[in-house]
This record gives C-alpha cells, sequence and structure tokens, in this order.
C-alpha cells in the first residue's frame, strides 16, 4: 500500500501530532497549557515546538519580560493545511485498513469473551 497524499512525516510522531490537533482547536495556546495539556516536560515541549516552528507550522511569540514572560503559539495556515492533510491521510489508511479486510465479523456475545472459569484446586480451595 502506498502512503496517502497528505500523509506528513513531520507530523505523524505522536507528540507533535498531539501538539497540532490541540493548536488546531484554539487561535493562541500559552505554553503552561500545552505542556499541562500533554503531560510534557518543558524542555520536550521546547523542542517539538522548535521543530514544528522550523518548518513554518508554528508561531511563537513571548510576551512580557522578566517573571512576567508569557509565551504563545499558533497554528500558521501552512501548519492548519498540513495537519488537515495528515488527518485526511490517516482516515483514507484507516478506511482503505477496512475495506481490504471486507466486511468486518460481527462482534462475539459477552458471554463468549469472558475468560473459561477455572477449576479450583484443593490447596486453592481454602483461600
Amino acid at each position: 500500500m502506498s502512503t496517502p497524499s497528505g500523509f506528513d512525516e513531520l507530523i505523524h510522531p505522536s507528540t507533535r501530532l498531539s501538539v497540532v490537533a490541540l493548536l488546531a482547536a484554539t487561535e493562541w495556546a500559552d505554553f503552561p497549557f500545552i505542556r499541562d495539556s500533554l503531560s510534557l516536560s518543558d524542555s520536550a515541549l521546547s523542542k517539538q515546538l522548535h521543530t514544528l516552528e522550523e518548518a513554518g507550522y508554528l508561531e511563537i511569540r513571548k510576551e512580557g519580560g522578566g517573571r512576567k514572560r508569557r509565551t504563545k503559539v499558533r497554528l500558521t495556515q501552512r501548519g492548519r493545511t498540513a495537519f488537515e492533510g495528515h488527518v485526511a491521510a490517516l482516515r483514507a489508511i484507516v478506511e482503505g485498513a477496512g475495506a481490504t479486510a471486507g466486511t468486518p465479523a460481527a462482534p462475539e456475545p459477552a458471554a463468549a469473551r469472558t475468560a473459561p472459569e477455572r477449576p479450583q484446586h484443593h490447596a486453592e480451595a481454602g483461600r
């Protein structure tokens, strides 16, 4: 199977995909909000933001000074377009996998999914 058009290797790693998905839902986001929402360390988030900024997918603004300095981040139009293309490519992959697998089998009844009861040995019976 070939990679669908729009698949973006830069966005695909889970941390970057999470960052871009979070930013796609907002205009601007503060660094601490992104960090805490994704449970990342400052250094891990900074590295991902830098990579995405170098690709032109993010704009980063530093406001204020000293202890009041805030870092704000937003997706650029290029980043938004790349994210939307990547999501469409992922959907194409998932839908393509379903089409090649055929019609999915009916789900098993819940009773059939439970583990069979294990016979008790005499040493376990008194527990």
